[in-house]
């Protein structure tokens, strides 16, 4: 498969980068320091705008599963902006539910992983930037209406075929480096975070920090676990967040990034972060910010910071703006702790991911990576020009873990380093096959990477392989064999590195949802499992957690030795929250959605493909990672939260 072209407006390249290794956002002159908003005046606590009774809302597009008449037509598409050179505009949702899917083989049974070492085949082609991009920015607020079943298909799959997701992967791919953020009438655009771990001495381990596809490091996942089952698992909803206007002529703009501390719920607005209570809603505090947030990580310390970058001013069709800004935020106080940018030789460095780890913040991009300390902002290293290598990306957590690009295009190395993340010295340094273009970092503490070898993944997940690699050596524990047509894990590789659903790792195993098959009821049937990986030897454990018929299973997070996964409904049904036992793989019901369809229509819009899920205490946050104008037409919702008891 071929690569895209690149963007438009290519900057100049820095001396020892060579030719454009991957797509990459235009990197504008320094932007003027922007103008100091207006502080507002204080205000007493407010509830969220209240949205319209759940159980009086007019009549929802069904979801999932939900019998149709035939000949009913699939919900309007948005209208369509001009196409670039050989590329068109997605008509219809990619990787969405509705889809008759491809029958995998059975699950749960021990496979041995594929021949490594093996040249792949021609890589390079576009995937989807994971959960947040994967799916068209107005398609996260739409209906999952499925097909109708056709002749000889089962109904109600979800898995979209190999070729409508080259293309989709493709034109987002395209339109998400253009506009870095925001997707713009007649323009393109880019970026979101994800993910979740407990980092040893920062980071928060076990609840509130879950996330979806949340990696929990090994490190992290000893002890006990701490959500237990309440005496009612039924739910309901606490509260719900309109979806903010976006500004008039930019369609999309990328709202990611969501934290759950003890207290405090927060989520990232047009130009803001809004911290609620997390049981009632009111809103305890609101940081301002310049511009949209383009990349957050999902991990907390112990004192509740995070890090964010984000863009010097709001953007508009004439002024993209770039993600120059990387800042400390303390989700207590409702406050930045510091801002900090970087420059590549003189151009101004706009970052694709950011994280935590080992008390740095680092910060990564295709002009090369940078670091400060995360409590003063101090410089740790910044992007080096002479080098013909570039860090892409961290992981962080427990351990900081680096993915470093080495070589010309046609030539590429990736080196999986685990670096002292005081200094940037690598510890240790796995080196991939040549010809592997992008790996994303599933845990850090043990490594586990991700990647789509030879482009044989064939779905748009980014995933055909999981490398189990000794932190401590760099030496390849074990290659997991894990084909794109069997499960259902998805990985940013292209962008946020550490931004992975439907996969998490503890216990020294990886957790990792099924595709969708035949639950062998009635033809309409769809159900999913979740199985092991011995991170030792690569090979099934045998474990296996079945979602139910109809439901489909999601590995959020670890708890201790548990497992915290998300049960996606039919259309009659709530979704679940389960805990998995990481030995006997018995399932504990911790939540159970309402059934009323008002619920289920806001529920059943946030994916976990292409949404933020975050689970702790009894309540469950889900929220979109993008506000449009396609959706702002009428009443929709950017966060909805439950909670028992």
């Amino acid at each position: 498969m071929s690569q895209p072209p690149p963007p438009p407006n290519q900057p100049p390249q820095q001396p020892g980068f060579g030719p454009p290794q991957e797509p990459s956002e235009p990197q504008p002159p320094a932007p003027s320091a922007p103008a100091t908003p207006p502080t507002p005046p204080a205000q007493p606590p407010q509830q969220p705008p209240a949205g319209p009774d759940l159980n009086k809302a007019p009549q929802p597009q069904p979801g999932y599963g939900y019998p149709q008449a035939p000949g009913t037509p699939p919900p309007a598409a948005p209208p369509t902006p001009p196409q670039g050179p050989g590329y068109g505009y997605p008509q219809q949702p990619p990787a969405g539910y509705g889809y008759p899917a491809q029958q995998p083989g059975p699950y749960g049974q021990p496979q041995q992983p594929g021949p490594y070492g093996q040249q792949p085949g021609p890589y390079g082609q576009p995937q989807q930037p994971g959960p947040y991009g994967q799916q068209p920015p107005y398609g996260y607020a739409q209906p999952t209406v499925p097909m109708q079943a056709q002749p000889g298909q089962p109904g109600g799959g979800r898995k979209i075929n190999a070729q409508v997701a080259i293309i989709v992967s493709a034109v987002v791919a395209i339109a998400l480096i253009v506009g870095g953020g925001v997707w713009y009438a007649n323009s393109s655009g880019k970026d979101d975070d994800k993910q979740t771990t407990a980092e040893g001495g920062d980071t928060k381990g076990g609840e509130g920090d879950g996330k979806e596809g949340g990696s929990g490091d090994g490190g992290a996942t000893t002890g006990e676990a701490k959500e237990k089952a309440p005496a009612a698992t039924g739910s309901k909803v606490l509260f719900q967040v309109p979806s903010p206007k976006v500004p008039k002529g930019v369609t999309t703009i990328s709202i990611a990034g969501s934290w759950l501390t003890d207290s405090v719920y927060a989520k990232s607005g047009l130009s803001e972060i809004t911290g609620y209570d997390r049981k009632t809603g009111t809103k305890k505090w609101t940081l301002d910010l310049p511009g949209p947030v383009c990349a957050a990580t999902p991990h907390i310390t112990e004192d509740d910071k995070t890090a964010i970058v984000h863009k010097p001013a709001m953007p508009s069709k004439t002024d993209p703006q770039a993600c120059t800004e990387v800042a400390v935020v303390d989700l207590a106080a409702g406050s930045k702790v510091w801002t900090k940018t970087a420059k590549s030789g003189t151009m101004p460095v706009s970052f694709n991911n950011v994280t935590i780890g080992g008390g740095t913040v680092a910060a990564g991009s295709t002009s090369g990576g940078a670091a400060w300390d995360l409590a003063t902002g101090d410089e740790r290293w910044a992007p080096k020009t002479s080098d013909s290598c570039y860090d892409a990306g961290y992981g962080g957590g427990a351990k900081l873990v680096a993915v470093r690009k080495c070589g010309s295009y046609d030539q590429r190395q990736l080196h999986i380093q685990n670096v002292d993340p005081k200094s940037g010295d690598i510890l240790a340094e796995y080196k991939m096959d040549e010809g592997i273009e992008y790996a994303a970092v599933v845990s850090t503490d043990p490594l586990v990477v991700a990647a789509d070898v030879g482009d044989s993944a064939g779905d748009g997940s980014g995933i055909s392989d999981f490398f189990s690699i000794d932190n401590k050596t760099g030496k390849l524990r074990a290659r997991l064999s894990a084909p794109g047509d069997e499960f259902a894990a998805r990985c940013d590789a292209i962008y946020k590195v550490e931004n992975c659903t439907g996969v998490t790792v503890g216990n020294d195993r990886l957790y990792i949802a099924t595709e969708e098959h035949d639950s062998g009821g009635d033809s309409y049937s769809q159900t999913n499992e979740v199985v092991a990986f011995d991170l030792a030897t690569g090979k099934q454990t045998g474990q296996r957690a079945d979602a139910g018929e109809n439901y489909e299973i999601f590995p959020l997070r670890m708890d201790g030795p548990n497992v915290i996964a998300y049960k996606r409904p039919p259309y009659d049904k709530g979704g679940q929250v389960v805990s998995i036992d990481g030995e006997s793989f018995k399932e504990t019901v911790l939540m159970e959605n309402p059934s009323t369809e008002a619920v289920r229509d806001v529920e059943s819009r946030m994916s976990p493909d292409y949404s933020e899920i975050q689970f702790g205490q009894g309540g469950l946050y889900m929220s979109s990672v993008y506000a449009s104008d396609f959706t702002s037409r009428e009443k929709e919702y950017s966060v909805i939260a439950f909670g028992t008891g």
